[in-house]
């Protein structure tokens, strides 16, 4: 893979709000589980090997098993594995993600109103901005793998 521009050093600016964001999201009030559910699950429909990596890791170290990380792209087959709560989350993460194909749909948005208030309604889209948007920096400019 060719060597390309990194962002970090270039603009530390443009990283310096991404990790405003970071910082937002280490606070709200939804579980490490889900927001690590979402990571790896965008990363996933990104195809970005560095966020899938690195996401999977601190997952197993948050306690998440190897068969839910393994699954979660089949997860509506897995079902039993996952949480009402996460299925939604991973519907939501998927619909966000893929916005070009309806966006977030009015019968996913019910059924997250079923498990979660509108503030953590509101965390978890930004949840989902955030990792698409490191998706997309860590796709664009091929960053490395870390080890």
């Amino acid at each position: 893979m060719e060597n390309r521009i990194n962002i970090q050093s270039l603009e530390p600016q443009a990283y310096k709000v991404m990790f405003a964001m970071e910082s937002y999201l280490f606070k709200v009030s939804i579980s490490k589980t889900v927001k690590e559910l979402i990571k790896i699950r965008s990363s996933q429909i990104n195809n970005c090997a560095y966020c899938i990596n690195m996401h999977t890791k601190e997952a197993l170290a948050n306690g998440e098993t190897q068969q839910r990380i393994f699954l979660l792209s089949a997860w509506r087959e897995a079902f039993d594995l996952y949480t009402d709560q996460e299925k939604v989350v991973i519907e939501m993460t998927e619909e966000i993600t893929l916005i070009h194909q309806q966006g977030l749909s009015s019968e996913t948005y019910k059924k997250a109103l079923k498990f979660f208030n509108e503030n953590e309604i509101a965390q978890i889209i930004m949840a989902i901005i955030a990792i698409n948007s490191w998706n997309r920096i860590a796709v664009s400019t091929h960053k490395p793998l870390d080890d």
